[in-house]
């Protein structure tokens, strides 16, 4: 057991001097995952919380301590996709061995929020990277790759998966111009919280202490070298997490996360580290976007036409924002680049989801046929 998880664990242990025992609403245990889990109780299940997934092996923290995950073959049988099974952050119902610390993971509870995006490939899946967020802590840094559009993503993906966003503006001793980069973030955030930082200096981590309580699981989305690594090793007071410099020739970061992991904050609180990720594709039924470009929307309801695309519609709100230096032409380029692909993941996703569909109902014929003649 890692030695931060100790100290944390060991604040749990009873008088008698018995092994940890980890009180599951550090974890983030509540009511809303208590009312899910009953039905399991009842039966003699078990709960713990995905810690680490690394190629279809799990460590999960339990009321008993850490134990190795392993799926299920029911599990694996019932799944739809990649989104049926367990990820970081996800509440798992287990059958323990605890002679062993090895649980099997019968099923996870539904989420309370996630973070997905688009899974590679041609295939309409949807990826969740994390589960169970209360607070989505979205790093861009200051520096050289300071990308305004990636930044809009990040919030869209944050509202979409139910998570509170928050900004951190990382890097500020690099930032040539700190003020304008303020203002330009301001133009996207609306009600977002903005905190500007220094994480290599120890600069503005209080801020992201703040968030931080009994219970509270935040994530930290970014591309690769922005910080996020860093961030985390300065809330904790040591070098937790492994870290790496930007690349000299193009000052565009390198990949130190390689896996996603739930880490305990001994003063309270949960992080959720994730690998870079430089591009992502929202996966939405278009709901987050009218959160994101809110300004653009509420625009938009001042058109001539109610199906004004913004382009050389007479009478468009926003063309005329767009004329009087009140939105950016950048934004709004985003903002229909954005709307063109949830359309067409939403087309994509309802015609692969008839085709998974079908093939499950085959599988499952299939299947009952060979049980049978076996009887």
């Amino acid at each position: 057991m890692l030695e931060l998880h100790r100290r944390v664990f060991a604040r749990h242990e009873t008088a008698c001097g018995r092994e940890p025992v980890i009180d599951l609403a550090g974890l983030g245990w509540n009511p809303f995952f208590a009312g899910h889990f009953e039905p399991y109780a009842r039966k003699g299940f078990d709960v713990g919380r995905v810690a680490i997934q690394h190629k279809g092996r799990y460590l999960v923290y339990a009321a008993a301590g850490e134990l190795r995950g392993e799926i299920s073959g029911r599990l694996q049988f019932l799944a739809g996709g990649p989104q049926d099974f367990p990820v970081v952050g996800d509440w798992a119902v287990l059958r323990v061995q605890p002679d062993q610390q090895v649980a099997t993971i019968a099923a996870i509870l539904p989420r309370k929020s996630k973070f997905s995006r688009r899974a590679a490939g041609k295939r309409m899946e949807e990826q969740v990277l994390a589960a169970n967020i209360d607070v989505v802590f979205l790093v861009n840094g200051l520096d050289a790759d300071f990308n305004l559009r990636r930044l809009e993503r990040y919030l869209l993906v944050s509202l979409e998966g139910g998570a509170r966003p928050v900004i951190l503006l990382n890097k500020s001793d690099l930032c040539p111009d700190l003020d304008a980069c303020l203002r330009a973030v301001e133009t996207i955030a609306g009600t977002t919280p903005i905190h500007v930082l220094s994480a290599k200096r120890s600069e503005g981590i209080d801020a992201v202490r703040g968030y931080l309580q009994m219970g509270i699981t935040c994530a930290l989305l970014g591309s690769s070298g922005v910080g996020k690594s860093t961030i985390i090793n300065r809330v904790l007071g040591q070098e937790y997490m492994k870290t790496l410099e930007v690349r000299p020739t193009d000052e565009r970061g390198r990949h130190a996360t390689s896996h996603r992991e739930l880490i305990l904050v001994p003063e309270g609180g949960l992080f959720i580290d994730t690998p870079g990720l430089r591009e992502i594709q929202p996966l939405s039924e278009g709901d987050g976007i009218q959160d994101a470009f809110d300004d653009i929307e509420e625009l938009a309801l001042n058109c001539k036409f109610r199906d004004c695309r913004h382009d050389a519609e007479p009478g468009c709100a926003v063309r005329r924002a767009l004329e009087a230096g009140t939105l950016d032409l950048n934004r709004l380029m985003n903002y229909q680049k954005l709307q063109k692909e949830i359309g067409y993941q939403i087309r994509r996703t309802t015609t692969s989801q008839a085709a998974r569909h079908k093939a499950r109902e085959k599988q499952i014929s299939r299947e009952y046929k060979r049980r049978y003649k076996k009887k």
